[in-house]
């Protein structure tokens, strides 16, 4: 195994670790998260909502195949870890509160742009043509 395989897999088991573990507590409603949640000024009916969908990403980032909801997956994590940072620093946490979920969205950024072709939908520059994707350039136009 490659040194990119390696470190794609070590961040995306981290990651599902986290998105499951967190997402399954939020559903069985553990007391110290149910309130850290709810201190943020989120209703309680939100924390069953969020750890349904973190379960439903640390399993799609996982799991083979999918490349569409894998996408989703690593953009609704990013969304989440960022929310979390601003949520946090705008009721005045500790600083540490903000960091957190921010150094967790470095290690998400690594899993996915570490990920293997076959968990991509494509590349936006093929080797073949060097242009971006969906971007046609008219053939040279003849001078008459």
């Amino acid at each position: 195994m490659n040194t990119k395989t390696l470190t794609y897999w070590t961040c995306t088991a981290v990651i599902a670790f986290i998105f499951l573990s967190s997402g399954i507590f939020y559903m069985m409603g553990v007391p110290a998260t149910v309130e850290g949640i709810v201190r943020l000024g989120y209703p309680l009916y939100f924390v069953t909502l969020l750890g349904a969908w973190k379960v439903l990403g640390g399993l799609a980032i996982l799991v083979p195949g999918f490349a569409r909801v894998k996408e989703w997956a690593y953009a609704g994590m990013f969304i989440d870890l960022t929310s979390a940072a601003v949520s946090n620093s705008a009721t005045g946490l500790a600083w540490w509160h903000v960091v957190a979920p921010l150094s967790v969205a470095l290690v998400l950024v690594a899993s996915w742009a570490l990920r293997p072709q076959s968990r991509t939908l494509g590349t936006l520059f093929p080797a073949t043509t060097g242009r971006p994707v969906g971007v046609h350039f008219p053939a040279q136009m003849s001078r008459a």
